[in-house]
């Protein structure tokens, strides 16, 4: 007997049958060739198409249960979509096997090649996934092996003191200045030639000499290190712009967005230098005194008071006090920002005010808070937990007796 290819197969057939007594796989077969004989013509004659194998092996699959049989029936057939159609049909013509009733039903006419493609397309999926993954990454990793090479080779020296520095750092009318060779290879990864780096907190005779005739730009890590260098940088020699890297980073590993968004936002040096002036005076005339413990400020500028069972303390500020106040408050007004100060007045860092209440639970020195905003009751609350002695802002929604938090608007520092 013809037995047909898988690879040849086209269509299966799928038939519950039912029986009413217990019988064997033998019995079902038998009344299958034997009902179905005569019944479609010598073309579609199933010992026929079984022998020149257009019909495959006839499988059935049976479970008996309280004395009754069932079960399915499967034929795979390469026949053509109509000839398959009429020789399931004809299954259901079976009404007895053996002794005992039965009851044939069609389930499925099942296309073997949607199979196969739905089969090739979810295995592409996977070979293409698995491609990106393992193939694509060796490739970029040549690229950027390649390119690292390159920036290397760029890379060269500047003046006595050798300082790194990128090809373009003679010839260009603008430098930036950074502080390690790191700094200056992830800024030639990017397309930028033009910078040199430090080598150091102090600044070296070569960067002074350089500085004298280019436009230069500081762009610093964004930590208390960053600062130093700044103030040595403005201390010796001229600098037009600065920037920083975000708080926290450093310049060495700022992405191409991240390095160009930050040299976009570069701000005049002598507006810096107005900054930082203006908290050296406010430094020196307010000390803050265990604030974490007892929201307490030194006993000769401030006195303590109640509020709703509440304790606040009442800032005593002068006149100066209220000009410094009031100028770092305009430097915000429009950037939608804040600055954090610890307790001797310096600024911690600069953020947005949706990101303030996030820097708040995350730093663990800052006394003063100024932003470009209004003072809600999330950001006492906030400040609170955290110790915060002051907030200052244009408005704010929170009353004094709500908070222990001294609040100060614009409206109190004219």
């Amino acid at each position: 007997m013809g037995k047909i290819s898988p690879v040849s197969a086209k269509y299966i057939i799928h038939a519950n049958i039912q029986i009413s007594g217990s019988v064997d796989k033998p019995d079902v077969i038998g009344a299958i060739f034997g009902q179905t004989e005569g019944l479609l013509g010598s073309e579609l004659e199933l010992r026929e198409l079984q022998r020149t194998g257009k019909i495959a092996r006839i499988e059935v699959k049976l479970d008996v249960k309280e004395g009754k049989s069932f079960g399915e029936i499967i034929i795979p057939c390469s026949l053509d979509m109509a000839e398959t159609a009429v020789i399931a049909a004809s299954l259901e013509t079976i009404e007895r096997i053996g002794p005992c009733d039965s009851k044939v039903r069609v389930d499925k006419l099942e296309d073997i090649r949607i199979s196969k493609r739905d089969f090739i397309i979810n295995r592409a999926k996977e070979l293409l996934i698995q491609f990106t993954r393992e193939i694509m990454p060796d490739s970029q990793e040549i690229t950027d092996e390649v390119a690292q090479s390159v920036r290397v080779m760029e890379i060269g020296e500047y003046g006595r003191d050798r300082l790194p520095a990128g090809p373009g750092i003679t010839d260009s009318e603008e430098i930036i200045i950074v502080e390690g060779r790191a700094d200056v290879l992830n800024l030639l990864k990017h397309g930028i030639k033009n910078s040199i780096a430090l080598n150091g907190t102090s600044v070296p005779e070569s960067i002074i000499e350089l500085c004298k005739g280019k436009v230069v730009t500081a762009f610093v890590d964004g930590d208390r290190g960053g600062d130093l260098i700044l103030r040595e940088l403005m201390s010796v020699t001229e600098i037009d712009f600065i920037t920083r890297a975000p708080d926290g980073k450093e310049v060495e590993e700022l992405a191409k967005k991240e390095i160009y968004k930050a040299l976009r936002s570069r701000v005049a040096a002598e507006q810096v230098k107005s900054e930082i002036g203006s908290r050296e005076k406010l430094s020196q005339r307010i000390d803050v005194k265990d604030y974490k413990a007892t929201k307490r400020f030194d006993d000769k500028k401030f006195e303590e008071r109640k509020f709703d069972n509440r304790k606040s303390v009442k800032i005593d500020v002068n006149k100066k006090d209220k000009s410094v106040f009031k100028d770092m408050l305009n430097d915000l007004v429009g950037t939608r920002g804040a600055y954090l100060l610890d307790k001797s007045s310096n600024i911690l860092g600069k953020v947005p005010t949706s990101e303030l209440i996030p820097a708040i639970n995350e730093l663990t020195d800052i006394s003063i808070i100024i932003l470009d905003g209004i003072i809600s009751k999330e950001i006492t609350n906030a400040a609170e937990r955290k110790g915060i002695a002051l907030i200052i802002a244009p408005t704010s929604k929170v009353k004094q007796n709500e908070t222990r938090i001294n609040l100060l608007t614009s409206e109190q520092l004219n």
